[in-house]
């Protein structure tokens, strides 16, 4: 089964082809253009290095949020208009667990933060075990100094476009935290698909219709206004 997947939730943008997760081919970018610019092209210049058309492929896969507004809307826009002529499948995964899956084989601890400003982040915990990536909580935003206190001296890997952030702010705190390496610390389209793979085997696949973004508003946290003077 020939995988499409896509990326574009945060700063990043990848696209990776796979079949029965065997790399076909990806491509990934983070040069600060924006994803309108550079995902079509990406797309459509890895598909005819590896020989392989859109009527090619079986089920396209998204990373659905949370993450950035726009990045969320060009990703599942750019599926939708794909998937929907060619009446094929879709499935949308969660940004976190996409980027969970890049480490999922290499560490046991999971931390994935995405930056949400504010000094807060989009963030969830995995643990690896065994063979099966297990998630510990929800998708949620939170604060760093209420992650802190979660955290606390347990070993975990910080992964995800926050990642800096939130190891700088953590560091004197949580002593055992580890900074992923560049190489696997932003979301890509391999850990989608991996996430994707899972959610066809429990059914979840949708029509390209019924495609949609998951969108978490941050409580962020107010500034007191100023008091004008009278």
């Amino acid at each position: 089964m020939k995988i499409l997947s896509l990326d574009c939730s945060s700063v990043c943008a990848s696209v990776c082809l796979t079949d029965d997760l065997n790399i076909i081919a990806q491509t990934f970018q983070n040069n600060g253009l924006t994803h309108s610019k550079t995902l079509l092209p990406m797309l459509e210049s890895m598909l005819l290095n590896c020989n392989q058309s859109i009527d090619d492929i079986d089920v396209f896969a998204i990373s659905n949020g949370p993450g950035s507004f726009t990045g969320l809307r060009i990703g599942i826009s750019t599926v939708k208009g794909l998937a929907f002529p060619l009446n094929k499948p879709c499935v949308g995964v969660s940004t976190l667990e996409a980027m969970a899956q890049n480490v999922c084989n290499i560490y046991e601890n999971i931390c994935c933060v995405m930056d949400a400003r504010a000094g807060q982040v989009y963030q969830a915990f995995f643990k690896y075990h065994g063979e099966n990536l297990v998630r510990l909580c929800d998708d949620r935003a939170i604060s760093l100094d209420d992650l802190a206190s979660e955290i606390k001296n347990d070993f975990q890997l910080i992964v995800g476009d926050g990642a800096d952030l939130c190891y700088n702010k953590l560091k004197p705190i949580c002593k055992n935290i580890e900074l992923a390496p560049i190489n696997i610390r932003f979301t890509c389209a391999y850990g989608v698909a991996k996430a994707a793979t899972i959610a066809l085997n429990r059914g979840h696949e949708v029509d390209a219709e019924n495609l949609d973004a998951f969108y978490i508003r941050p409580p962020y946290i107010s500034k007191p206004k100023k008091q004008k003077n009278l």
